[in-house]
């Protein structure tokens, strides 16, 4: 008899040690917030960004990273967990069009207030706002062309033969230089059959299509290319591998390209998706985001000096001076490009 009260201690003892080791684990078991990013810059993201937000919520940021158009497809077939998710505007609206965020509540994010209205609703009322801005314009190696590039036009001077990239049209950029091509032609409202005519024509200085900003470095850096369109916030790479290179706001005006955020359908964590959007649009965040060269601030608050707004897509009037298209309409029009541009330019 003594040995099974003595065998029921310790089970006791035993099932009381695994309860309390279990009550542990619950307590300090964390609340996650997962982000879907593209995964440029994650040391700073990490230390400067998520961290803080993590220890003010006692919670852990989850990132789940790639480029837009795989991140986006696989929110389209369910297969992650995604709580927020960063994609350029011409993708967030495909996801709208999808029907895969929420709406959300901008009383929520009083911080919309304070940042550049462009940015407020890029893709309208109930989705995200922009939390950067960057310029889409011209890079090049000044030592490598005979003429200074200062227009879109330029890139159709012959002397240019076989020595540029351009964006591909599914890549986010390459419904803008499409645009760009129908200006060229001399068109104030877009002008489909003029912009592929015009672009036939550029096509011999074009040695290859680019759909990711990597290939154009890459190809810049060993010489390849000369130049070429690309956003102004991968311009720092190229100037470690050129320290000459030039990049240019053509006078035609530049193009807008807004990174957006927005809450995935479904999220059990949507006021604290809220909470953390309205943290990124935050003075502080976008200034130390700004100081350290990794996004253009679209915070108003924001003040830099004129060097440490080099590189940035920074000010009203900068901003005020780029080209905005209409995402709705590029979507709905992007898979008749598509077909057009692989049969009559695809190289």
């Amino acid at each position: 008899m003594l040995k099974m009260i003595k065998s029921l201690s310790v089970v006791s003892a035993i099932a009381l040690s695994l309860s309390a080791c279990s009550s542990s684990d619950s307590a300090t078991k964390k609340e996650k917030l997962v982000i879907s990013t593209w995964g440029f810059s994650e040391d700073f993201f990490r230390e400067e960004v998520y961290k803080p937000f993590e220890e003010e919520h006692n919670i852990e940021i989850v990132l789940d990273s790639g480029n837009n158009a795989d991140r986006l497809n696989k929110i389209r077939q369910g297969n992650s967990d995604v709580d927020v998710i960063y994609l350029s505007d011409y993708y967030a609206e495909q996801g709208i069009q999808d029907g895969l965020f929420e709406k959300i509540d901008r009383s929520a994010i009083p911080n919309i207030g304070d940042i550049y209205e462009k940015a407020q609703a890029p893709t309208g009322e109930e989705y995200g706002p922009a939390y950067t801005i960057a310029q889409f314009g011209i890079a090049y190696n000044p030592g490598e062309i005979k003429k200074p590039i200062t227009s879109w036009a330029d890139l159709w001077n012959k002397d240019l033969n076989g020595m540029m990239t351009i964006p591909g049209i599914t890549s986010t950029t390459g419904p803008m230089f499409l645009d760009v091509a129908s200006k060229v032609s001399g068109n104030t409202k877009f002008n489909e059959d003029a912009a592929f005519t015009k672009l036939k024509e550029l096509m011999p200085n074009v040695l290859k299509e680019y759909n990711q900003t990597s290939e154009f470095i890459n190809m810049f850096a060993q010489g390849e290319i000369a130049g070429g369109p690309i956003m102004e916030m991968y311009f720092s790479q190229l100037r470690e591998a050129v320290p000459d290179a030039q990049f240019v706001s053509p006078k035609e005006g530049g193009y807008a390209v807004m990174n957006t955020v927005n809450i995935v359908k479904g999220s059990n964590q949507k006021k604290l998706a809220e909470e953390f959007i309205n943290y990124i649009l935050s003075e502080g965040v976008q200034e130390k985001s700004a100081r350290a060269k990794v996004d253009s601030p679209v915070n108003k608050k924001v003040q830099l000096t004129e060097k440490e707004a080099r590189g940035l897509t920074y000010g009203g009037n900068v901003i005020n001076s780029l080209n905005f298209l209409d995402m709705n309409f590029v979507n709905k029009n992007s898979k008749q490009w598509i077909d057009r541009w692989n049969k009559e330019l695809a190289q």
